[in-house]
């Protein structure tokens, strides 16, 4: 990554182990596109009614050079699995940015014989 990973917690605090999965994941993004300028990752826990469980909402933003890419609310109630579940999300959309950088998409036009 060509700068620091920014990660930000809402209505918690993160534990050691729970940065370091974030840190692994950041890291992990770079194999579906080379050229990422920035991730921030929130982690957040919102106002919650009485007796309702807690989720934890997890979105990744990733700062590439001619984009970004924009994961809001991975919500589950297991924080490591919204975290999962939120870096899937990147992973797949980074994918097709990056597809689509490539000019791999295929193009269908509507109403040519």
């Amino acid at each position: 990554m060509q700068s620091e990973l920014q990660i930000s917690a809402r209505g918690l605090d993160l534990d050691e182990r729970v940065e370091t999965a974030i840190r692994l994941y950041a890291e992990r993004l770079e194999r579906y596109h080379s050229r990422i300028t920035a991730v921030r990752v929130a982690v957040e826990v919102p106002q919650r009614q009485m007796g309702a469980p807690i989720m934890y909402h997890v979105s990744f933003n990733i700062v590439l050079p001619h984009g970004e890419v924009v994961i809001r609310r991975q919500a589950h109630p297991n924080l490591l699995t919204a975290i999962q579940r939120a870096w899937e999300a990147a992973r797949r959309r980074l994918q097709d940015f990056a597809r689509r950088q490539r000019h791999e998409v295929k193009v269908t036009s509507y109403g040519q014989s």
